[in-house]
């Protein structure tokens, strides 16, 4: 590796931690913004959401956004006031029900919609808000999160929403909380009649309106929040159709003009992934919604049947390797991850966001998985060892406070949980039983919100081991187990340290050439062996410390 190279892949390490860090900055005091972005409010609770319809029109030389969300809803318990999130600076200038204008309480980022018609348990209406304004504009997208006005080489407009964290009221209004995914939704976006609007879904029609076309999107499966976006530029359509688990997928790939060639060339890689992650994950979750790869002009993101692609056209992560073993180069990181969210993230999600490794940890190892698909096992172990040089171990992975909208550890939650699963299908020591749980969360857990605790419940029942001090020690704490042992004489003596109480993890060493399985405590266990020269070796696919003494 020649010194340019290593300063490369040093920034882009250092970068992601440091974008991480931004999205996540260590707050122990939360404010009551904090409380009505992040819990399950009064307001919130009594019901649930079925259908929206956001109809918006964007004028890209204004910066300006306007338009209404139709929210329908099922009515769970009887009350009359409902929670609407919306973010300054855009406003919230109306609400309407059966026609008539609705009293609105606005609280910062949320509105409170006094209902006039009495709301019987088991109707479903709907209400309509205005809004109108210029939102947030993200200065470092993916990252920071809002609107991204950009231009392309051409000079035509380049436009992209991402708001994970953030939250989707950034830009539009909708109930902006994770633990209730909308049933189906329909996208319509009005956008001057030289550009293209791509979002969620399949897109039904596209209306000519003087000079400026609507484009209606059609979400049939349910969506989370975060997952919705809207994506504007001078696009170019090719696609292709997978024949998958589920029959014909659509495959529709949107880029700038000028990518065309190159993009047919570089996202082989998608139809690859999908073979992939059907084989380890089962069935892709959005047939109905069909694939899309649309290209952005940030990194990328996982939005759902809509997943957005900005990674320069190269191999690794914007032409890096991210783990320094030479495997990060042979698919395009941004590929294969954000698309590894169509099942951990946009199938699967979290309720609330402090449980956010259920997205990050699954979906960084299945990069793993791509790999052991296409180039064998040894070269999906080396990868995922070799991202352990960029964990921080600087804060737990699971977050500390729920129902506040704050997450754990920004960068752990990928390479210490990615490494985490690495280790537990060690402790399985059968791969095709490994790959059917996969595939059974999948079906369990079909378009489902949930939490950690589910999670590991369902981990531990199906692989037959009570996994709760295992995901207590690399979840709930920094601390790396270590293995400590001292090879004398004909004796072999070892021991965890830095555990919690009742970690009992066993591990995989090798004595000369022969594999065994030992049972470390916090005492000191005694192993006899033949001689005092023949090598330990302790397994490296497991995520431990060790410490020869």
């Amino acid at each position: 590796m020649n010194k340019n190279n290593l300063v490369i892949i040093i920034f882009t390490i250092v970068s992601i931690q440091m974008f991480s860090q931004e999205l996540l900055q260590e707050k122990t005091h939360f404010s009551r913004q904090d409380s009505l972005r992040g819990s399950i409010t009064p307001e919130r609770e009594w019901w649930d959401l079925t259908y929206y319809h956001l109809d918006i029109k964007v004028e890209p030389d204004k910066k300006f956004i306007s338009g209404k969300n139709t929210i329908h809803y099922k009515v769970l318990k009887t009350d009359s006031v409902m929670q609407i999130d919306l973010q300054p600076p855009l406003k919230l200038t109306k609400a309407t029900q059966n026609n008539k204008e609705l009293n609105i309480k606005h609280d910062g980022n949320a509105h409170f919609i006094s209902l006039y018609i009495k709301q019987n348990i088991g109707d479903t209406n709907s209400v309509t808000v205005y809004y109108e304004g210029i939102p947030k504009e993200a200065v470092r997208a993916p990252w920071d999160g809002g609107v991204s006005w950009k231009k392309d080489n051409n000079g035509n407009h380049f436009i992209a929403t991402s708001c994970q964290g953030l939250g989707a009221s950034v830009w539009w209004p909708n109930k902006d909380h994770m633990y209730d995914e909308v049933d189906s939704m329909q996208i319509s976006v009005n956008v001057p009649d030289k550009l293209m609007n791509v979002s969620n879904g399949r897109l039904r029609k596209v209306e000519q309106i003087k000079d400026t076309k609507t484009y209606h999107w059609f979400v049939k499966n349910p969506i989370n929040n975060y997952g919705v976006n809207i994506n504007i530029g001078d696009y170019v359509n090719f696609f292709e159709v997978y024949n998958g688990m589920a029959g014909n997928l659509d495959m529709n790939y949107y880029v700038l003009r000028d990518n065309l060639e190159k993009a047919k060339k570089h996202f082989k890689d998608a139809p690859k992934m999908m073979k992939a992650f059907e084989h380890w994950f089962g069935q892709y979750p959005f047939y109905a919604d069909s694939f899309k790869l649309v290209e952005v002009p940030y990194l990328g993101m996982e939005h759902q049947s809509s997943v957005t692609y900005g990674n320069q056209y190269k191999k690794g992560y914007l032409g890096n390797d991210l783990s320094g073993t030479g495997w990060g180069l042979k698919f395009d990181f941004i590929i294969i991850h954000e698309a590894g969210h169509e099942w951990f993230a946009n199938s699967i999600t979290n309720k609330d966001i402090a449980d956010m490794w259920i997205h990050e940890s699954f979906t960084a190892y299945s990069e793993n998985l791509f790999l052991d698909y296409y180039y064998g096992k040894e070269a999906s172990a080396d990868y995922v060892i070799g991202t352990r040089k960029n964990i921080a171990n600087d804060k737990p992975i699971i977050g500390k406070y729920y129902g506040v909208n704050k997450k754990g550890s920004g960068t752990d939650m990928y390479y210490k949980g990615a490494n985490m699963l690495h280790t537990l299908r060690q402790l399985i020591e059968d791969d095709e039983k490994w790959r059917q749980i996969l595939r059974k969360m999948n079906i369990t857990f079909y378009h489902k919100t949930v939490t950690t605790q589910q999670i590991e419940n369902f981990l531990s029942k199906e692989t037959g081991i009570n996994l709760t001090e295992f995901f207590n020690q690399y979840l709930r704490t920094t601390k790396i187990p270590t293995l400590e042992y001292l090879h004398k004489n004909k004796s072999l003596k070892y021991r965890w340290t830095n555990i919690i109480d009742g970690f009992d993890m066993p591990i995989q060493i090798k004595i000369g050439n022969k594999k065994q399985w030992i049972y470390p405590k916090t005492e000191w266990q005694n192993l006899k062996i033949s001689s005092s020269k023949t090598p330990i070796v302790v397994d490296k696919n497991f995520y431990v410390e060790t410490k020869k003494l």
